[in-house]
């Protein structure tokens, strides 16, 4: 699972040897140490994603559902202040603009 945060990106995983836990993964060390406060932050320099920390899910889904409920912007780019995570966001959002474009074609689904 992908999050886009205002302040942070994030992927979320199935732990391999733990059912009940997500290894939480971020290529920004900051991203993890601001949205998640509590966790320590673990470094793979040579890893897909350099950072990650491990949470059980139901601790994950009570923090997203507190981002949820904090949510207090009308546009989701423009709340973005990291001038970097904005350009990434910015290009996904291309992307995704071109997906739709793409598909809307008669005969593609």
């Amino acid at each position: 699972m992908w999050v886009c945060f205002n302040d942070g990106f994030v992927s979320a995983v199935q732990d391999r040897e733990r059912p009940r836990t997500l290894v939480v993964r971020a290529r920004n060390e900051r991203h993890l140490a601001d949205i998640f406060p509590d966790y320590e932050v673990v470094i793979s320099p040579d890893a897909d994603y350099a950072c990650r920390l491990f949470i059980h899910k139901t601790e994950f889904a009570e923090i997203l559902a507190d981002r949820v409920a904090g949510i207090d912007y009308d546009n989701f780019k423009a709340s973005v202040k990291d001038r970097r995570l904005h350009r990434l966001y910015a290009d996904f959002w291309y992307l995704h603009a071109e997906y739709q474009r793409e598909i809307s074609k008669p005969g593609i689904r």
